[in-house]
């Protein structure tokens, strides 16, 4: 059989030296592209499942809802900073909206109340005017009590009277909102620290490796970013609500002051009248 296969190959190697130089040639040209055709095929196999991987990715990215991926990115931020990060922004959250709620009770609407109560005061229905205000609510209603409380006094003491209560009312208004702030400054620098450890426990890794090695500095990197990333997100959501707060204070406050020149017309009106009556 050895014998066999080795004339068949001679034979062969003789058929191929009778065919000539072109026929060696095209065999070689035929080659060639065979194996141009067969690079091709893998390489657009080679992308088509690059492709294929990367939409498959792109697919389970989507699939997955926001709440897991944030519980995800959270639990890759370190569980002990992120926690104090979330912390922050509850509490924060809980004084914005215990705010919120005590100033929208407090809205009243101011020009119609003083309507009325110019009303019973024309009508020199000054207990009527009192009973108004003790069953409005706002500061508006209050401040417009304490001056009529004081309506038979001089008009200095009437006006001292007011402002003293009205810096009270704001006092009141204000409250909370130091508490905020704080929140809002603490959040971003609980994220800060974190990312400084975080950077601290990567450059440790890497002693400790005694190498520097890029997967364990991205991902000592990955977790230190990630705490100041929700630190700056807690305090723009708290910076949010505060400034609504901060409008409505301004809002209510401007009530007041117009609230309480108007009551001093009033109180001047009536004073003129009953001096009027009494000549």
């Amino acid at each position: 059989m050895a014998i066999i296969g080795f004339l068949l190959f001679v034979r062969a190697d003789l058929a191929s030296a009778q065919a000539g130089p072109d026929t060696v040639e095209t065999v070689a040209e035929d080659t060639a592209a065979a194996l141009s055709r067969d690079t091709s095929a893998a390489t657009v196999t080679n992308k088509s499942l690059t492709d294929d991987i990367i939409d498959d990715e792109l697919e389970a990215e989507e699939s997955t809802g926001f709440h897991t991926r944030l519980k995800t990115k959270f639990i890759e931020g370190n569980a002990g900073f992120m926690s104090l990060v979330a912390i922050a922004l509850v509490l924060g959250l809980a004084f914005c909206i215990e705010r919120i709620v005590y100033l929208t009770l407090s809205e009243i609407n101011a020009k119609r109340f003083m309507s009325d109560l110019e009303a019973k005061v024309a009508a020199d229905d000054i207990e009527g005017a009192k009973q108004l205000c003790r069953d409005t609510r706002g500061p508006v209603a209050s401040i417009c009590y304490q001056g009529l409380v004081r309506i038979d006094e001089q008009i200095d003491n009437i006006e001292r009277s007011i402002v003293s209560f009205g810096s009270v009312q704001s006092a009141n208004l204000e409250r909370g909102c130091s508490w905020i702030t704080l929140f809002i400054s603490i959040a971003p620098s609980l994220g800060f620290l974190g990312t400084v450890i975080g950077m601290v426990m990567a450059f440790d890794q890497i002693r400790i490796m005694g190498d520097i090695s890029t997967s364990i500095v991205a991902s000592g990197m990955k977790v230190a970013l990630i705490t100041t990333i929700f630190g700056i997100i807690a305090a723009l959501i708290l910076q949010l609500f505060y400034n609504y707060v901060i409008s409505k204070i301004e809002h209510l406050t401007s009530q007041m002051e117009e609230s309480a020149i108007s009551l001093l017309d009033m109180i001047m009106k009536y004073k003129l009248r009953n001096d009027e009556k009494s000549r």
